[in-house]
């Protein structure tokens, strides 16, 4: 499995963390940034992870800005995303199971790093049901 990480200034110490869970899983991953805590604008970051996830050159993707929001905006607006705002570990599974998300988004000031932890080897664990579900996933793509 290949990820595909990036994160703004609000998220950076939060993806720094995310960043020793994958290699501790052995996960093969690019860092797209940010480098600091330096203000950045975060669609800068979300729109090249949410691409080279939709060109599959990665598997997934997981994004990390202040509360999660921004990110899942701006990689949704990236035909072939379906980025998925998670703050618990339920949502995380569920997204994958059911909602075959390819893109996760996490906020640092709403959750701390040992939740974060646990929301993303979840997240990357999780298999899609298929089935049912692979029909509303369709209609998602068709829109």
């Amino acid at each position: 499995m290949k990820v595909a990480i990036a994160s703004d200034h609000g998220g950076y110490d939060l993806k720094e963390e995310v960043i020793d869970l994958l290699e501790e899983l052995d996960v093969d991953y690019k860092d797209f940034g940010t480098d600091s805590t330096e203000s950045v604008d975060y669609p800068d970051y979300a729109t090249p992870v949410a691409e080279a996830v939709a060109e599959g050159e990665y598997d997934k993707g997981i994004l990390i800005c202040g509360t999660g929001i921004g990110m899942s905006i701006a990689a949704n607006k990236v035909p072939g995303i379906r980025a998925a705002l998670c703050h618990d570990v339920f949502s995380a599974r569920a997204t994958r199971q059911h909602n075959d998300s390819n893109v996760l988004t996490m906020g640092s000031r709403v959750i701390g790093s040992e939740l974060a932890r646990e929301i993303v080897s979840t997240w990357l664990d999780a298999d899609f049901d298929g089935g049912r579900h692979q029909r509303r996933i369709d209609k998602i793509n068709n829109i």
